[in-house]
């Protein structure tokens, strides 16, 4: 006997709404290879729970910044590169992570920061001498290095 799990089925349009999502975007994602709704004799898409599963892991793994080709290598079972496209997303995500933290701590520091402008605050002019200079380019520490490539200087201002 089947569970009742196994007998639920929506509509492209209930699924969609349960996860407020328009419409186009399951279908698109059908086109992706990252869903394969049933059809009906009709021909219209029914879901399973199984289907309501991997729209879950679809819409959190892009929630985490992850690529629909990321994420249909995690959903493939015979993927042999799952190990590594996790990797380099945690790789990622510290890195961007590290970014949200220096912008936090520059609005924090503008924010009580006595010059109204900060391009004028002393602080915030030694933070970005070498750059000024010529030394340096980009505000991203790690990136494009005129000299050495392990030269950077950390956006925190103090």
């Amino acid at each position: 006997m089947k569970s009742s799990a196994d007998q639920v089925r929506w509509t492209v349009g209930e699924l969609a709404d349960r996860f407020e999502l328009p419409t186009h975007v399951l279908r698109h994602w059908e086109t992706m290879g990252l869903l394969a709704p049933e059809r009906d004799s009709a021909g219209r898409r029914r879901y399973r729970e199984a289907d309501a599963y991997r729209v879950a892991a679809i819409v959190s793994s892009k929630a985490a910044g992850m690529s629909l080709d990321q994420i249909r290598s995690l959903l493939d079972a015979a993927a042999d590169d799952r190990r590594r496209i996790l990797t380099e997303h945690l790789t990622d995500l510290a890195a961007r992570m590290a970014e949200m933290e220096r912008s936090r701590h520059l609005t924090e520091h503008a924010l009580e920061c006595r010059a109204h402008d900060v391009a004028n605050c002393p602080n915030f002019r030694a933070h970005v001498a070498d750059l000024v200079a010529g030394t340096r380019r980009g505000l991203h520490p790690g990136r494009h290095p005129v000299h050495d490539p392990g030269q950077h200087r950390a956006a925190v201002l103090e």
